[in-house]
């Protein structure tokens, strides 16, 4: 069984839950508990089209017709990428395609091999 955390201000022992914070009644001191793994709320996790998570230097395959922006090129559906690394932003794919050279993709229209 879980047993609630002594205060960290007064150190009652009769605090209580209210959401995601806890309380103690005595000094109506309010707080959060740390997780352990602090690094987990940096790290997003970037899932493909069909929500498996994807890795650094994971496969995949673009499951339909991309433009590339500023030229004529396409990014054909079915193209296989290899080792692909993950970024930050709105395209959060960096890798290179043979024959188009570096390129940013979005992970809802690739696919994990």
């Amino acid at each position: 069984m879980f047993s609630l955390p002594n205060c960290p201000k007064c150190n009652s022992e009769y605090t209580y839950q209210d959401g995601s914070i806890f309380v103690c009644p005595e000094c109506a001191h309010e707080w959060t508990l740390e997780l352990e793994d602090e690094n987990n709320e940096d790290k997003r996790v970037i899932k493909d089209a069909n929500g498996n998570i994807l890795n650094d230097g994971d496969s995949v395959i673009v499951i339909k017709d991309l433009k590339v922006k500023g030229s004529s090129l396409v990014v054909k559906m079915g193209t296989k990428v290899k080792n692909i690394r993950l970024i930050d932003g709105d395209h959060d794919i960096e890798c290179k395609i043979d024959g188009l050279g570096a390129m940013k993709l979005k992970s809802k229209f690739v696919k994990k091999v």
